[in-house]
């Protein structure tokens, strides 16, 4: 697939999409080649249909990483090979409408003393006092925390677009406590990674935060993407508006952010159930 995975790199570049969704399209391509063991442009519609239910019944994948699958043969045959079918032969799977977990505060801090080293302390505490995505921390330069006007600025999103988000006193403590611990410095990276002309590895973030899941003992999932949630929703409950939320996040579209007034427990508490209504004796 060497010429055509040349091609759809460059496609992709002239299109400005990110690093991240490049290395998604060029892996779900090569698993395609791979199960296949021919070049994708041997490969017709039936082809791509057997495919689809391969992933859906033997790897069974969730709707959203399999949309992801999707896209990516999409853009594989519509754009890269320009092929002659219709490339709405290729479907998404519905997605299940599913609420975000969350953190509850408490839950947060224990997630916190659960981990040893100030580095991963520090990366665990940025991610959910400034809602910024995996990929967004650890691109986190030392000049975007702008302690004179008390904010972070997060450059280059999803969307390629940028944003600031409050920096409070409590997290720039921690940073520069973090910092002045370490012994290695970058001039670039806030999170150096073994490296220090690199940034700090987005797997090995993973397995950071699941550490120290298992450390706390808090049986809920958490990953970076639930810290973000939970910034979210906290927010929420403190009484920060809506719209204030979605510029925070970097949303598109208010709808996307509006999930979380399904989740904020004072949006919850707040709401008469029928049974509160009624005079009902006791059994």
């Amino acid at each position: 697939m060497g010429a055509v995975r040349e091609k759809m790199k460059q496609q992709m570049e002239i299109r400005g999409l990110s690093e991240n969704t490049q290395e998604s399209y060029l892996r779900a391509a090569a698993q395609l080649v791979k199960f296949f063991m021919v070049s994708p442009e041997q490969l017709g519609v039936e082809d791509i249909h057997a495919y689809q239910l391969h992933l859906i019944r033997e790897r069974q994948l969730a709707a959203a990483t399999y949309n992801v699958h999707v896209a990516a043969l999409r853009f594989l045959y519509q754009t890269t090979l320009n092929v002659d079918w219709r490339i709405d032969a290729i479907p998404f799977s519905k997605k299940n409408k599913s609420l975000p977990v969350v953190l509850s505060p408490e839950e947060v801090l224990s997630l916190y003393d659960a981990v040893g080293n100030v580095k991963h302390k520090a990366i665990i505490l940025t991610l959910y006092d400034t809602g910024a995505r995996a990929s967004e921390a650890v691109h986190l330069k030392l000049t975007d925390i702008d302690s004179k006007r008390m904010c972070v600025r997060i450059e280059q999103g999803k969307g390629r677009k940028d944003r600031y988000v409050p920096l409070s006193d409590t997290l720039l403590k921690v940073l520069r406590h973090y910092w002045s611990s370490q012994r290695r410095h970058s001039r670039t990276w806030l999170f150096p990674g073994q490296k220090p002309e690199l940034p700090y590895n987005r797997r090995s973030l993973h397995k950071v935060i699941g550490a120290a899941r298992t450390g706390s003992g808090i049986q809920k999932p958490v990953t970076a993407h639930i810290l973000r949630h939970s910034f979210a929703t906290r927010l929420l409950e403190s009484g920060v508006d809506i719209r204030t939320i979605q510029i925070l996040l970097g949303h598109r579209s208010l709808r996307t952010t509006s999930i979380y007034l399904h989740v904020a427990s004072n949006y919850l508490e707040s709401t008469l159930t029928p049974l509160d209504t009624l005079d009902l004796p006791l059994l």
